[in-house]
């Protein structure tokens, strides 16, 4: 895919960082703005939407979504024969965390990270299909997985800003042990859940390798703590519409903790991908009071590095007093991508 005046690179914010991390919220948040799509976890397109036809963010299956109809039909429309099933099993094994060491070291020898395969050529056409048919000017996409992300950067007709969520991670860890109903199909069940030792490892690792990658001082970087943004969401958000070339007055912001949200066709994600409507941006610490002692110890010892490097303390403050409920309709950190 070459370059053209008519034809400019493809925007994409890529929300980096480790799961249960916020990273579904500010999702849809920056997709309210004029000339951004909020495309959801773009990772798992292939496996997700086209394989398994989870819901859209606007609650159609997939298949019967008429963007991503619309999207697919482009992406297909290129004359050569495309198995969408095998490229996410690929895209899955080239990007394994035990090929990471490799990936490594081919980026610090000057090599592209990520091997060239032919999918990319269906990748980067992907993201094409979703600005051309969508009229954006960014893709907004939350896959998270840096390796994915270095794989973007060096695809051609590509432009990478990157935004990395952090989360505390105790907090994650607690989300990740959270019994939640996935609304992905009718019949979905329960969101994946993992162990507290492997959320916490793969925390320390993503968040560590994405600082390493994209440092917060480039242009086209930000680093936003999720603690941070349910604090203050008009000023987190602010800087990242800014670096985008977005106005932080188009933010959906209508007080200040509270946003509209109208409905987007993420891909992928938390089910608050589907909240719509006034909802309150409000911290969720639940994981404070109800936390064992074993586990938060456990945590703190498995992400030791990452707190250091983000911020957080090492012993946090143990709460022992019930939080009362907030309203019904409201984003918090409760089980967030």
């Amino acid at each position: 895919m070459s370059e053209s005046p008519a034809h400019p690179p493809v925007h994409v914010l890529y929300l980096a960082g480790s799961g249960r991390s916020g990273t579904t919220v500010i999702n849809s948040l920056l997709g309210q703005l004029p000339g951004c799509f909020a495309a959801g976890e773009l990772r798992y397109l292939w496996e997700r939407g086209v394989g398994q036809d989870h819901t859209c963010g606007c609650g159609r299956p997939f298949s019967q979504c008429p963007v991503w109809t619309a999207v697919m039909k482009r992406v297909r429309d290129d004359g050569i024969p495309l198995d969408e099933a095998a490229i996410g099993r690929r895209l899955l094994r080239r990007l394994r965390i035990l090929r990471l060491p490799l990936l490594l070291l081919r980026r610090a020898a000057g090599r592209p990270a990520v091997p060239f395969h032919a999918d990319d050529g269906h990748i980067a056409r992907l993201y094409r299909a979703v600005a051309d048919e969508t009229g954006s000017s960014v893709v907004v996409d939350s896959s998270k997985l840096p390796p994915y992300g270095l794989l973007l950067s060096q695809l051609p007709g590509i432009t990478l800003s990157v935004l990395h969520v952090v989360r505390d991670p105790r907090a994650t860890a607690w989300s990740w042990r959270r019994v939640k109903a996935s609304r992905d199909r009718d019949d979905a069940g329960l969101m994946h859940r993992h162990e507290t030792w492997k959320s916490s490892s793969l925390w320390t690792l993503w968040n560590l390798l994405s600082a390493f990658l994209w440092r917060a001082d480039s242009p086209q970087v930000c680093r936003v703590r999720y603690e941070d943004f349910v604090r203050a969401p008009q000023e987190s958000m602010a800087a990242v519409a800014r670096m985008i070339g977005a106005d932080p007055h188009d933010l959906p912001f209508v007080g200040p903790d509270s946003v509209q949200l109208s409905p987007t066709h993420s891909v992928a994600g938390n089910p608050n991908r589907h909240d719509t409507g006034v909802v309150q941006v409000r911290a969720d610490v639940e994981w404070q009071s109800a936390m064992p002692a074993r586990d938060r110890a456990l945590v703190s010892a498995l992400t030791l590095p990452g707190l250091a490097v983000f911020g957080y303390p090492v012993l946090p403050r143990r709460h022992t007093r019930p939080r009362p409920a907030g309203p019904a309709s409201s984003i918090s950190e409760k089980g967030t991508h």
